[in-house]
């Protein structure tokens, strides 16, 4: 069962959320959950304070994006891992670190009216992990859809949620429902999660629906083209991303959004998650709008 970017629905109805993150603690033993680093800063990614710049500083920077702002901004939040084992230290410390990354990059893309961001916080191929692990998550999860709604909606953050829901505990279910309904009204940054997500699936499920329509004598083969295809995935009514931002320096797109990023620009630091800033957010937006970007035109030459 999926769901499909659409607020207010009920756990029971098929739709998009990305909140993959799968298990009540009896049906993911057999699951690979490769956690993606930064799945657990999603959950509670308003929780830490940041510090505010300047008004200056702000006013600076700003004016430096204004041209040739991404629309659509996707990141593949990775290296919790890598830098909590750099300081010797668990694991989930790199996750708790990153909830501060992700605060910090949902805040400064709202403040700059970016009109959506989506986080890649946990594939559908990340089923691998420890009980004990996927438990934390989904507390995690949990947790964050329950503390976090005041603060969504005071800053006009309307959350959705694109992947399969399938191992989701219900009651964790039960809240990001609460959470999507809520914040459906809102009209600033979309805030979309990526969760138990993987890109072949999702066009899978897509043909899938499409197959069945097909059966039912609804369309014919000759009807399916791009457009029906995109009406069908995750993300159906939703930009595709303009900038994809990868962390942790890894040259690979890890099953993420793949026909969806099919003309984005790519950007990645080999920085890892936990030490991704702001500055970070806007060194990829200035580059973003360096670059020519022809959609297999050529350039103008007058």
């Amino acid at each position: 069962m999926n769901f499909q970017c659409i607020p207010g629905v009920s756990a029971g109805m098929p739709l998009s959320y990305p909140l993959n993150l799968n298990d009540n603690i009896g049906s993911v033993s057999n699951g690979s959950l490769t956690l993606r680093p930064c799945c657990f800063c999603l959950f509670n990614f308003m929780s830490t304070s940041i510090p505010e710049r300047s008004s200056a500083e702000a006013s600076d920077s700003d004016c430096d994006l204004q041209q040739n702002m991404p629309r659509h901004i996707a990141i593949i939040m990775d290296g919790n891992g890598r830098w909590a084992e750099q300081r010797e230290l668990p694991r989930i410390e790199g996750h708790r670190n990153g909830v501060s990354s992700v605060r910090r990059t949902v805040e400064e893309c709202a403040r700059l009216d970016i009109e959506q961001l989506t986080l890649f916080c946990l594939s559908s191929e990340n089923w691998k992990r420890p009980s004990h692990e996927l438990d934390f998550l989904m507390h995690l999860l949990e947790q964050y859809m329950i503390e976090e709604r005041a603060l969504l909606l005071e800053q006009g953050i309307q959350v959705q949620v694109i992947g399969r829901r399938d191992g989701i505990p219900a009651r964790v279910l039960n809240e990001i429902n609460k959470t999507i309904e809520i914040t459906s009204e809102n009209t600033g940054t979309t805030l979309c999660l990526a969760i138990n997500y993987g890109g072949r699936g999702e066009i899978s499920d897509a043909f899938q629906k499409i197959a069945r329509r097909i059966e039912r004598g609804e369309l014919s083969a000759e009807q399916i083209d791009e457009k029906l295809i995109a009406a069908n995935l995750y993300t159906s009514g939703m930009p595709d991303p303009d900038l994809l931002i990868r962390t942790s320096g890894e040259m690979r797109i890890s099953n993420f959004l793949l026909w969806q990023i099919s003309y984005s620009e790519l950007w990645v630091t080999d920085k890892y998650w936990p030490d991704f800033e702001e500055g970070d957010l806007h060194q990829a937006m200035e580059i973003f709008a360096s670059r020519n970007r022809r959609f297999g035109g050529l350039t103008s030459l007058t």
